[in-house]
């Protein structure tokens, strides 16, 4: 199991951590380094910034959101980023939900995700082959585009430029089991949001057809503290923020996955509080059992014993939110 190291969104400005860490996640030996983009900062631009100031480290986007871009436009930014960082480049995607999608983006959420991340990720193939021009008879996204609204003047083209690697890696980001099951026949990796190493079996049948060298990378909280109540709390207050906030309240794929790995009345209490404005509660709310399981946090021992499980399974990739260099050398040594 390799590690890396996600540094996700910023918040209010940049993070002026995130590059030391990055640059010690590299001399530890981390295999990849990982952005993310909500509202706010993007993926692609601090990633170009680490990868200006790294040398071996792999770059992914955990995750880009498509409706951000067009998958051109995703295809372009990960072509030049490649070549810019010597074929470092992983390209980690992800479909979002209506309330960014329609609320951030002003773009409707799509009626079929499936067929709409399909498409998606069939452009970005082609793009990045560039094996002819790229055109697709798609629902979503046709090209050349012949709506009804254009000039009927657009014609299929090939990438000027010539991308450095046409099996550049493609993940994504899925939730429910179906979104799962197509993840592992169209991409070469899959990026959990919240993974529990005692309940693989909610997976299991989703991840039936994957393929051979099919990348399972996970991401995890991580912190080495002596107090593990204390050291959950900013896994609760995550949990709580995309449980209760990050959806409406008939429709929160965050919610909807909690409820499946066997703590549905506790989703829905989160939910509740948080939607009626009681945010402290509602991480209150979050039991520190499902907060544990899905992190790694405690004492090195603890953490060491709890990192055995982790191994057992079908991840390749363990991604940690590491909040200090401390904590990077320790999971370091505890996976070498």
């Amino acid at each position: 199991m390799r590690l890396g190291l996600a540094l996700g969104y910023w918040g209010r400005g940049p993070d002026p951590a995130h590059l030391p860490l990055a640059q010690e996640a590299e001399r530890l030996g981390y295999h990849s380094v990982w952005t993310a983009e909500s509202w706010g900062s993007d993926a692609f631009t601090p990633l170009t910034w680490i990868a200006a100031r790294t040398s071996r480290i792999r770059l992914g986007t955990a995750v880009a959101q498509m409706a951000a871009r067009s998958p051109t436009t995703t295809a372009m930014h990960a072509l030049t980023l490649d070549h810019l960082s010597g074929g470092r480049m992983m390209l980690g995607l992800g479909l979002s939900g209506p309330q960014v999608v329609e609320g951030w983006y002003g773009r409707p959420f799509p009626r079929s995700p499936l067929t709409a991340t399909r498409e998606y990720v069939d452009v970005v193939r082609q793009v990045l082959r560039r094996e002819a021009p790229v055109a697709l008879d798609g629902r979503f996204h046709p090209l050349p585009y012949r709506g009804g609204d254009g000039t009927g003047l657009g014609r299929a083209l090939k990438p000027i430029t010539h991308p450095l690697r046409a099996d550049l890696p493609v993940l994504l980001g899925a939730e429910g089991p179906k979104n799962i099951a197509q993840t592992a026949r169209i991409a070469d990796g899959w990026l959990p949001l919240y993974w529990s190493p005692t309940r693989t079996e909610v997976y299991e049948a989703a991840l039936a057809e994957r393929r051979e060298g099919f990348l399972v990378a996970p991401m995890a909280r991580a912190q080495v503290c002596d107090d593990v109540t204390e050291g959950l709390l900013p896994v609760k207050a995550m949990l709580g923020f995309y449980i209760g906030g990050m959806g409406h309240a008939a429709r929160n794929f965050h919610a909807d996955l909690m409820a499946r790995m066997g703590y549905e009345e506790e989703a829905r209490r989160i939910q509740e509080l948080f939607l009626a404005g009681r945010r402290e509660e509602a991480v209150r709310a979050v039991p520190d059992s499902f907060a544990d399981e899905i992190s790694l946090v405690g004492p090195r021992e603890r953490i060491a014993e709890r990192l055995e499980s982790w191994r057992k399974g079908p991840v390749t990739d363990l991604l940690v939110l590491a909040p200090d260099p401390h904590t990077l050398r320790v999971l370091a040594e505890l996976n070498s």
